[in-house]
């Protein structure tokens, strides 16, 4: 398991699923983060910079992985690596919505360089966490089905 941590929401639900499943989870940061006290749990403290957290967890994942990001382009590497990508909002993503998930950031990285104002995603609340914790659960079941 891998979380893109810098600005994950749902770092402690992952911690208690990764367990429940005995797996290792690498979490991947600019800075220090509070992480449980556990062997199955690393810190991974990466230089400041564009990308270098993506690039870390990129470089690592393989089939069985699950990483969990708001990096569109991380999700899309990683699931080139034959690894799950699933977003923080419970959102998974696949090969087959990738390509489209891509071009939408383009067009909107392409708005906000105009100076258009594109308003952000919404706020995350109690149902996305909710929504993770159960596309979480399938992923992870999914991901790991004949590794055990």
């Amino acid at each position: 398991m891998f979380i893109d941590a810098d600005a994950c929401p749902v770092k402690d639900e992952i911690y208690k699923v990764a367990a429940r499943y005995g797996l290792k989870t690498f979490v991947v940061s600019n800075s220090w983060i509070r992480v449980p006290l556990t062997p199955a749990v690393e810190q991974v403290v990466v230089d400041a910079g564009p990308d270098i957290a993506d690039d870390w967890i990129a470089e690592r994942a393989q089939p069985g992985d699950v990483a969990v990001t708001n990096d569109i382009p991380l999700a899309d590497r990683v699931l080139k690596a034959g690894a799950a990508a699933l977003a923080p909002n419970g959102r998974i993503f696949t090969p087959d919505m990738i390509g489209s998930a891509l071009a939408s950031r383009s067009i909107g990285e392409h708005l906000r360089s105009m100076g258009e104002i594109t308003g952000g995603p919404k706020a995350f609340g109690p149902n996305d966490r909710s929504k993770f914790l159960q596309a979480l659960d399938t992923v992870v079941v999914k991901a790991t089905r004949g590794r055990r």
